[in-house]
């Protein structure tokens, strides 16, 4: 045996007439501070050792002759199972594995005691339920926090695992959308952690995954349960801490993946500045969301409140903060899993619910109000709907479900609220609703029954020029095809709005034999058209029986026969030949990774 290079010899461990067995070390020898084994090739004897322990030797120099004739004795018998040694592990690894189990919550009883005494999970519990088993990789497990200054290393390690946040990748679903296409970004805020506080090092941890997120286009699910940042970090020479990437690099998702941001418990300052980037907002019960909480309130001289008192669910939902207002955060992880199987693709049998059934949605008594989400049930697959800001903006319904195993958005006029016309809330729902389904490829079914945009001196005190005028601006630059049906009233701009703007700048627009259409509310324009020959007439039954007449001339004059007969529509069709028609459409739509360059989907 040779040297394999110029070396010194560190250890010679064996000797002449000694039998080796075959990868047995017989030299070490060290070269550029590494030392190398020399190993036997074979089972062989030792004929002769020409290097000792110090010796200097070139490459190719020999230095053992080996006898390969007289092999080894045989091996002893092998030790049973029960009488095994086990290995001693070494010490770098039982250190790291020590700091590791340091990190999870079986390490601290007592804080995970008290989270569940609150009805509440831990971080890592909501991480596990929502990624598959086993398919969690952490990033910055070890990172603590930034507090050397004035707290011990152990102690940091004791009482600030991962920093107060639990980051990493894992894939949601894979049993439906496969490994590749299921991998997702989960960042979780860890309230038993500093208060789930924003410190300097969970911040890079964010900012890391956020990166990793971006370059590789996976969704974001946050849990952002927390107070804001944190003072106490000390590591780093800052005066006030703003120069912090994280909230921009959140911003800089927004429209290129899902963003989803869960809130239980407490989320207050730069934790609900994240969630708020997000494209949909999941909250438990006995969440409280707001952009300061009690310490920030009482420090601006705004009165001292309870953290209870500050964004509730019930006032968040109503606001328009909360898209899915749930009872526990297993409920909040259950709508994540499927908000995000609506952005992974197609699913195969979908069931399609009784066509039939929408024949009645619409009463024939034409001023009667209905929910006209029997319509959105009655096209969507069964069980496939999920209510978006149910809560706010309640005269237009928005929903993600799946027509035949795809996934659409719909949106739905609500005829008992204000008799179905748009308010400044519904406006802004409807168009920022629109914005989502563009920024991730999601065509839109629009269901129609308004008397047009709500006016008077109170609307028009709320600036509803502008928002009413976002459905037109937004619908403006869609990628994603719009299809309309008009279930009854299709009346003046909010019908237009409804419709992408116009009834012509749909993929479709269709219409129900119940539909009417007019310039404006088929009352309203009688009233003003006809206001002369009315007042001229005794108040009482014949000016009401002229009134009546009237009306009867233009909702005949409006009726869905004659608009498609003049070619302002496309189709009336059978309510039951609804899905039928969707379907069709949504075989010519593009792919949504064909789609040109994505935009921001706007927090509000």
């Amino acid at each position: 045996m040779r040297a394999p290079m110029q070396s010194q010899v560190v250890q010679c461990l064996v000797r002449p007439g000694e039998s080796v067995r075959r990868d047995q070390v017989l030299l070490v020898l060290e070269a550029m501070k590494m030392e190398h084994e020399l190993r036997a090739p074979a089972d062989a004897t030792i004929a002769a050792c020409l290097a000792a322990e110090g010796d200097q030797v070139e490459t190719g120099q020999v230095l053992i002759r080996l006898e390969q004739g007289r092999l080894a004795p045989p091996p002893l018998p092998p030790v049973t199972q029960a009488a095994a040694v086990p290995v001693p592990a070494r010490a770098d690894l039982e250190r790291l594995l020590a700091r590791r189990a340091g990190t999870l919550d079986a390490a601290r009883p007592e804080a995970m005691a008290r989270r569940h005494a609150a009805g509440m999970r831990s971080a890592r519990e909501n991480v596990a339920d929502l990624c598959d088993e086993g398919s969690f990789i952490e990033y910055g497990a070890l990172a603590v926090a930034a507090q050397s200054r004035r707290r011990s290393e152990a102690e940091l390690i004791a009482q600030t695992p991962a920093d107060g946040m639990v980051t990493g990748i894992g894939s949601v679903d894979a049993c439906l959308w496969g490994e590749a296409a299921s991998r997702t970004v989960v960042m979780a805020y860890d309230a038993t952690v500093l208060a789930g506080t924003q410190g300097a090092r969970n911040h890079q941890k964010t900012d890391r995954l956020l990166g990793i997120a971006l370059s590789r286009r996976l969704p974001v699910v946050l849990f952002a349960e927390g107070g804001g940042g944190r003072p106490g970090d000390t590591d780093m020479p800052i005066v006030a801490g703003l120069h912090v990437p994280t909230f921009a690099a959140m911003a800089r998702l927004s429209g290129q993946v899902p963003l989803v941001g869960v809130a239980a418990g407490r989320c207050f300052a730069g934790n609900a500045a994240l969630l708020g980037c997000c494209d949909v907002i999941i909250a438990t019960a006995n969440s409280n969301i707001g952009l300061g909480g009690p310490a920030m309130i009482e420090g601006g001289g705004l009165g001292v409140f309870r953290p209870e008192e500050v964004g509730p669910s019930d006032v968040q939902s109503a606001s328009g903060v909360i898209d899915v207002l749930v009872a526990d955060e297993a409920a909040a992880v259950k709508v994540t899993r499927q908000y995000l199987g609506y952005f992974r693709g197609r699913l195969a049998g979908g069931q399609a619910p009784d066509a039939r059934m929408l024949r009645d949605v619409v009463p024939e008594n034409r001023v009667r109000s209905y929910d006209s989400r029997r319509a959105m049930e009655g096209l969507a697959d069964t069980g496939s709907l999920l209510m978006l800001r149910s809560g706010f903006g309640i005269g237009i319904h928005t929903a993600l479900g799946r027509i035949d195993g795809r996934p659409v958005g719909l949106m739905a006029s609500n005829p008992e609220h204000l008799g179905g016309a748009i308010d400044a809330p519904a406006a802004d729902k409807a168009a920022r609703f629109l914005q989502l389904c563009d920024a991730h490829g999601l065509p839109v079914v629009s269901l129609v029954d308004t008397p047009g945009f709500m006016v008077g001196p109170d609307s028009e005190a709320r600036a509803h020029v502008r928002h009413a005028s976002r459905l037109f601006v937004v619908a403006a630059a869609l990628r994603v095809p719009m299809f309309t049906v008009v279930l009854r009233k299709g009346y003046g701009l909010g019908a237009m709005g409804m419709a992408a703007g116009g009834f012509h700048a749909t993929s479709f627009t269709i219409a129900w034999p119940s539909a009417e259409f007019g310039a404006m509310g088929l009352e309203g324009a009688v009233r003003l058209g006809y206001r002369k020959e009315l007042e001229a007439l005794p108040e009482g039954p014949v000016r009401q029986a002229r009134f009546d007449a009237l009306l009867r001339q233009h909702v005949e004059g409006g009726s869905a026969e004659r608009m498609a007969a003049c070619l302002e529509i496309d189709a009336v069709i059978d309510p039951a030949e609804t899905r039928d028609w969707l379907l069709r459409g949504l075989q010519a739509c593009p792919d949504p990774s064909a789609l040109a360059s994505r935009r921001f989907v706007d927090p509000w």
